[in-house]
């Protein structure tokens, strides 16, 4: 019961907190623009939250976790590091360009460097992958750690609408204010209960003492925290090999920072460039920090395997226990060991022996570690935020699939003619659709393991030349519309190749950065031999006044430099432990 009750009043509290800071901000007298773009009123720490809170969810606080307890070392910070790189290209490069022209969604910039095809294809795209896999995949991957991680004894689907219709709230009825603002109070939560959870392990690793865990990580497994490898603990290639990092990985890190509606649309509603800028650098800042809840509680895990518990499917172990060859023998002692205890719970040490079945246990790792550090009078709390997590980035998605679809089809083709309240309650519509949608189709995730691996895979086969066709645009004017095109064409087709068929040996990653140098390889053909005219080009270039400050932050710079200069000596402390 107190668990329930804390849980019930944080969640109440960021609820009431939100309604009373959007009544007190400036309001934009166009409803389109107060709706969509939340007044252009935002300043940079609402930018920073919302950025970090519609990135950060349960899928990376499990997953990340997972992959670096199954790598076995951690590489998978890249994942973060990159990140903030990224968000440098977007704070110095894109944003200035998104904010001159006044643009209230990305692919607006498209239709400025090559034509309205370019930009209703790349709307088309994004709003795929929103509808048909970020949203049901939000909500199934977080109600599902949501049940594992608290032991809730609730079918699945009533927490999927439950996460679904509280998430939806904020976005159909108050627009990218209320989104962002509840986005930086569950920020300021989740940074407290993400960053405590490794310090109590730690402090579980040193019996009491948080130095002593330290201690422990570096002398007794220092290959743990490596974070350059291409094998993982068993041999295998890791989910991050070294040389991805000079390939796929910085480009998909700029397709997500730079160009994604969901994410860049935050930046886009700051009150001027200097507070865009600011915010997403604060947010590039703490992305450093990341790895310490994404990564370091499955590193500490790797030392306390006989100490976290994980669940365990009795009839999953009978049927890998059926179809499996030269198994050793101590995984099957262990098996049959479990068997007839009939025991529902299992150590790590455990799971990790039944791994030649097939069973892998990575994903339950973050949850173990939770129920075994926090003490039980903060599990509601905790609850909340991670739930706030889910939220932010069901309620962003959502807002912005409906951004996409009022200011990119309905406005311009659908009905020209509509006033802004009538766009916005076209809006509203649209997002109470797409919420319903996602909450019946989420459940259904649990059935179709394979079309969800299918779904994920989809998000590359446009990430590919959207990146392409955004860079091109931004670094020259003179790639022609048909090149563009040629580059959906191009790269869509290579990286088909590379997922559905694929090259023995090569990482998705070199695959992501083949595909991208082909759809780049397009556009240069054109760019080359039909290059646009000077008076095209001229007529891109026309653009009314900005509507923001366009004076940019004095320390955007400074700052940058110390973003780059702290991951490279992240790198660097973490290489010369690992030795």
């Amino acid at each position: 019961m107190p668990t329930l009750i804390s849980f019930i009043a944080a969640t109440a509290a960021v609820a009431i907190v939100t309604w009373i800071w959007v009544r007190r901000l400036d309001r934009s007298e166009n409803a389109t623009e107060e709706y969509f773009t939340g007044g252009r009123a935002l300043a940079w720490p609402v930018v920073a939250g919302s950025l970090m809170l519609t990135n950060l969810s349960t899928e990376q606080l499990v997953g990340l976790n997972g992959a670096v307890f199954k790598d076995g070392n951690l590489v998978g910070i890249a994942w973060e590091a990159l990140a903030a790189y990224a968000m440098i290209a977007t704070a110095l490069l894109f944003l200035p360009r998104y904010l001159a022209s006044g643009f209230t969604t990305t692919p607006a910039f498209l239709e400025k460097r090559f034509d309205w095809t370019t930009r209703a294809v790349v709307s088309g795209l994004f709003l795929f992958g929103y509808v048909t896999v970020l949203l049901p995949v939000v909500l199934y991957t977080g109600s599902l750690a949501i049940q594992t991680m608290f032991n809730l004894q609730l079918d699945l689907w009533i927490i999927v609408a439950g996460i679904g219709l509280l998430g939806s709230g904020y976005a159909i009825f108050g627009g990218l204010k209320s989104v962002a603002i509840s986005d930086t109070l569950n920020g300021v939560g989740l940074l407290i209960g993400g960053l405590a959870v490794p310090f109590l392990a730690l402090s579980a690793l040193g019996d009491g003492s948080v130095s002593q865990g330290l201690s422990t990580l570096v002398a007794e497994r220092p290959e743990a925290l490596a974070p350059l490898a291409s094998l993982d603990k068993r041999g295998e290639p890791t989910s991050v090999p070294w040389d991805t990092l000079l390939t796929g990985m910085m480009f998909i890190q700029v397709f997500y920072w730079s160009t994604n509606q969901v994410i860049v649309q935050r930046a886009m509603g700051a009150k001027s460039l200097a507070e865009g800028q600011k915010g997403v650098l604060f947010a590039a800042s703490l992305k450093l920090i990341g790895p310490l809840m994404l990564c370091l509680p499955a590193t500490i895990a790797l030392h306390m395997v006989t100490d976290l518990q994980v669940m365990i499917d009795l009839d999953a172990l009978r049927e890998a226990l059926k179809g499996a060859a030269d198994v050793p023998a101590e995984t099957l002692a262990v098996a049959q060991g479990i068997l007839e205890r009939g025991a529902d719970q299992i150590t790590l040490e455990q799971g990790e022996l039944l791994a030649p079945l097939g069973l892998a246990f990575n994903d339950q790792v973050y949850p173990a570690v939770v129920r075994h550090v926090l003490p039980g009078w903060s599990l509601g709390l905790f609850a909340a935020v991670l739930v706030g997590s889910i939220l932010s980035s069901f309620n962003s998605a959502l807002n912005s699939a409906s951004t996409l679809f009022c200011l990119e089809f309905y406005e311009r083709k659908i009905r020209p003619d509509a006033t802004p309240e009538q766009t916005v309650k076209v809006g509203q519509l649209f997002g109470t659709a797409l919420a319903v949608i996602s909450i019946i189709l989420a459940p259904m995730l649990a059935e179709l393991d394979s079309i969800f691996a299918y779904l994920q895979k989809i998000n590359g086969l446009y990430s590919v030349p959207i990146i392409s066709i955004f860079l091109v645009g931004v670094l020259t004017k003179r790639t022609p519309a048909a090149g563009a095109k040629a580059a959906m064409v191009a790269g869509i087709a290579a990286y088909a190749f590379f997922t559905f068929v694929g090259v023995e040996g090569l990482h998705w990653l070199h695959g992501y950065f083949v595909s991208f140098l082909m759809a780049l390889a397009a556009m240069g053909v054109f760019t080359l031999t039909s290059p646009k005219t000077a008076e095209a080009i001229a007529a891109s270039d026309v653009r009314a006044p900005a509507p923001v400050d366009m004076t940019p932050w004095s320390g955007a710079k400074a700052a940058s430099w110390a973003i780059c200069v702290t991951v490279v000596l992240i790198y660097g402390a973490l290489a010369a432990v690992a030795q």
